[in-house]
């Protein structure tokens, strides 16, 4: 019997995180053809973390260009996309989440009609607008889709009221599996300055904010917000690596630069980042991926956003929405400074989101679906 071809499609930073030990895991089953095709829908921050995980990629779309727009991104990755397919003739596609690229790769598989498999599939705010375009990429996905690994049960749920019963798994996320291999104890950054970093007598706050939703007003009252939490405590220094997007940079500079406890410093690599945060204090994001991330870490996590489509981690107590008003966001990132009990509540609380076998649950299932092995059992937190 053949092996089967399970292309993973991917073109950002945080997709390239998760994915990546995926990849790793179809490539040691012996049923299976693992292809990685990335769009390189961000190309630096995609390369380094492609470098650090070991993978080259079988096909390279290289969309990216100076300020490119969402049509842009899309058009480019559906023509690209056509060649790709049509070259090497995948049984499956893979697509994580809910970028341009996921939406893209989901369509155009299904324009060859090819089985499609999302991964981190059923998560919703269920505001189109918010976040922006993730919360439509994935809805679309999510008609489009043969396969759905869900993360959690509450991500199998929004599925299931959606009317989607059948080929639905819940997994764990994917971003635990990569934990396991990049974070480590005697760990050395490549970032001279992180190893340089007063972990032991002061606090040290992690920060990103990126997200497109949040230009205009919300950036300005978050960088706003930033600044006082500086400012006003002294024991604490914050570590921004800023987003390459030139809105994001030029906020972040016109509100943090001169600020002396405050760190301005370039995107990190995926190890990078996972070792910063395993060391941190306290994260304070607009990301995604961060909300998972930090509290298997043990880090509480500020959500600098009006909504998340991760609601597992509020309710555990891990996280809290600290919305996009600069009061908001000094006040509680204040009382986790000031408060030890707080911080202990959040620190300790248990992550919901895996157990860091969810690639082979996934890998799993691909099989189960082509006939070649049991159905998995399901994550349970």
């Amino acid at each position: 019997m053949s092996k089967l071809r399970i292309m993973s499609v991917f073109g950002t930073r945080p997709e390239a995180i998760k994915m990546a030990p995926l990849v790793k895991e179809l490539a040691g089953r012996e049923d299976i053809e693992s292809i990685c095709c990335v769009t390189a829908q961000h190309r630096e921050m995609l390369d380094s973390v492609l470098e650090v995980f070991g993978l080259k990629p079988d096909w390279d779309l290289d969309i990216m260009t100076p300020r490119q727009t969402l049509s842009g991104i899309t058009s480019r990755c559906l023509l690209g996309m056509d060649e790709a397919i049509d070259s090497l003739k995948p049984d499956m596609i893979l697509v994580h989440g809910d970028t341009s690229t996921t939406f893209a790769g989901a369509l155009s598989a299904f324009y060859h009609q090819v089985k499609v498999g999302h991964v981190e599939a059923g998560l919703r705010t269920y505001d189109k607008y918010s976040p922006y375009p993730e919360e439509m990429n994935r809805k679309l996905v999510t008609a489009i889709a043969d396969l759905y690994f869900c993360p959690t049960e509450n991500n199998r749920e929004n599925l299931r009221r959606e009317g989607i019963s059948e080929g639905v798994f819940v997994t764990g996320n994917t971003v635990i599996d990569a934990l396991k291999t990049t974070v480590r104890k005697d760990y050395v950054f490549a970032a001279g300055e992180l190893n340089r970093l007063p972990y032991d007598s002061r606090k040290i706050i992690l920060v990103t904010c990126h997200r497109r939703e949040n230009y205009g007003q919300p950036m300005e009252d978050i960088m706003s917000a930033l600044a006082h939490i500086a400012r006003t405590h002294e024991d604490v220094e914050l570590v921004y690596p800023v987003h390459l997007s030139p809105v994001v940079q030029e906020c972040a500079r016109r509100h943090l630069a001169d600020i002396p406890n405050v760190r301005l410093i370039p995107p990190l690599a995926a190890d990078e980042m996972h070792n910063l945060m395993a060391r941190c204090y306290l994260v304070l994001t607009d990301s995604g991926g961060l909300q998972e991330e930090a509290p298997a870490l043990g880090k509480p996590v500020l959500v600098m956003r009006r909504e998340t489509e991760r609601p597992e981690a509020v309710a555990a107590g891990t996280v809290k929405l600290a919305g996009v008003k600069h009061d908001s966001i000094a006040g509680m990132a204040h009382e986790l400074i000031t408060d030890p009990a707080a911080y202990a509540a959040m620190a300790r609380a248990v992550n919901p989101y895996g157990d860091g076998l969810a690639c082979r649950r996934i890998a799993d299932a691909i099989l189960w679906y082509f006939g070649r092995g049991k159905r998995p059992e399901d994550f349970r937190a």
